[in-house]
């Protein structure tokens, strides 16, 4: 349940009025996972929660502090209080930053602490008061999954009573084809009720939701929309939105997973990504040039053009996201912008001609996605964009599949190894106003590659036993 909460003493009557039990404090690392801890309210104190600090070790969060430097405090943000969804006691959680213990510092390398930093510095110029931002996160509900990487062995196995590997025998002869599965209505759609379930948990925390319903792949993948909110609202609702999905499917006994491309040959998930700058109240993206939009947008759509390849180490931030990132699967690849065309990299939506809908569509993001660092990165793109009045060129109103077409166009990087050297060669964007600064790039970078990167590139395949093994 969201609370009214934006004060200390607002903390304490809710804790009191709502008969709270735990206290749940969670904190997003440099990748985008969630951390938490949880102090029974006895031992709870508002004023060290909030101004204080509540101390945990840095070293031991992936992208943080070394050892010798490894004490950190979060503090607790009062108006991202709701009581906790999942959990059978009653628990109030909230978010928190992080922060540097001795200097008080909001700590550099914190996701949370980069998107504040990015509404500061757009409001700081003069552009906009308000950045809103809409993300389309989908993903996919199985059944069952199961997976091994050792030495000596690889392999994965997934499992769905919708997909079309089953022949219909657990779902009584209804699969849903291959790219079949936009709108299916039930029994071909198995998860109505599980998305439903979902759904009425997220606006019960306090998240507007818009609509559910079944995706293009099989197998289960869905999509579930959250009405478009400011940015820092919007990043931590999505760690929400993940944080429900996930638990909601294993209550029902399945399994949720937020992986760009977890089946071959079939549609991958995406997080197209819709953003709008305001000032005092008026939308800045509505205009009178192509498809209804304003100077300042073509020029913001602009920037994410001229800096997409450094974006994407951020937007597509896994080495599977460049299995979603190839043409014929709905993915936007082309380095381009349309009104309609959704395999542009930038869409403008056509569904309404009200000023106030007037957006650009990101396109390329996926919901692997820090949403912190997501969101901040393609808004210093697009403000570089604005400074510097970055001409997108013509939009694409052709067939971008098309294999004449595909052959003179630019598309974007195929590797996350690639993406990475991209932003090394392209930040200055990014540190602008100090929004990112140069020790979380070289960190993220860093671990990119060591962690994730290196252990793909230097692992035999399972396909390559079955080309090469008899060559």
């Amino acid at each position: 349940m969201k609370l009214n909460v934006s004060t200390k003493a607002d903390l304490v009557s809710a804790i009191q009025d709502n008969h709270i039990q735990m206290v749940d404090v969670k904190f997003t690392d440099l990748f985008g996972q969630w951390h938490h801890f949880t102090i029974p309210v006895e031992e709870f104190d508002a004023d060290e929660a909030v101004d204080e600090g509540l101390g945990f070790d840095g070293s031991s969060i992936r992208g943080f502090q070394s050892i010798e430097n490894s004490d950190m405090v979060l503090r607790l943000d009062p108006s991202t209080t709701i009581i906790d969804p999942i959990c059978a006691m009653p628990t109030l959680s909230a978010i928190c930053n992080v922060h540097d213990p001795l200097t008080g510092e909001a700590y550099s390398r914190d996701p949370r602490n980069v998107a504040g930093k990015a509404v500061s510095y757009v409001e700081s110029q003069g552009t906009a008061d308000t950045i809103y931002v809409g993300p389309e996160a989908e993903f996919f509900i199985f059944d069952a999954v199961s997976y091994e990487a050792g030495q000596h062995t690889a392999g994965y196995y997934v499992d769905s009573v919708e997909a079309p590997w089953n022949s219909g025998e657990m779902s009584g002869g209804h699969s849903v084809g291959l790219k079949r599965g936009y709108f299916p209505v039930s029994p071909y759609d198995t998860l109505q009720d599980v998305r439903s379930e979902m759904t009425r948990k997220m606006i019960d925390a306090g998240i507007d939701i818009e609509v559910h319903h079944h995706e293009v792949g099989t197998a289960g993948q869905a999509e579930i929309d959250m009405k478009f909110k400011p940015l820092l609202q919007m990043a931590d609702q999505v760690q929400l939105y993940k944080y429900i999905i996930k638990n909601v499917a294993k209550e029902n006994d399945k399994t949720v997973t937020f992986m760009p491309k977890p089946l071959y040959e079939d549609n991958g998930s995406g997080m197209h990504t819709h953003m709008s700058f305001w000032k005092d109240g008026d939308p800045l993206f509505a205009g009178d040039q192509y498809a209804g939009l304003s100077e300042m947008a073509l020029h913001f759509t602009g920037g994410l053009l001229k800096h997409i390849n450094a974006l994407l180490a951020f937007c597509a931030p896994l080495t599977n996201s460049y299995r979603r990132l190839v043409p014929g699967y709905e993915a936007p690849v082309v380095v381009a912008y349309s009104a309609r065309n959704r395999s542009a990299a930038c869409r403008i939506p056509m569904y309404s001609q009200s000023p106030k809908s007037k957006r650009i569509e990101f396109r390329c993001p996926d919901p692997g996605a820090n949403p912190y660092l997501a969101f901040a990165a393609m808004i210093m793109a697009g403000m570089d964009g604005i400074r510097n009045k970055i001409d997108p060129g013509d939009p694409a109103e052709i067939d971008l599949y098309e294999e004449d077409v595909l052959k003179e166009v630019e598309m974007v990087k195929g590797s996350l190894g690639e993406v990475l050297d991209a932003l090394e060669e392209d930040s200055d964007f990014l540190l602008e106003g100090d929004v990112f600064t140069p020790d979380l790039l070289e960190a993220y970078i860093e671990y990119k590659r060591l962690e994730e990167v290196d252990p793909v590139r230097l692992r035999p395949h399972p396909q390559e036993f079955v080309m090469y093994y008899g060559i």
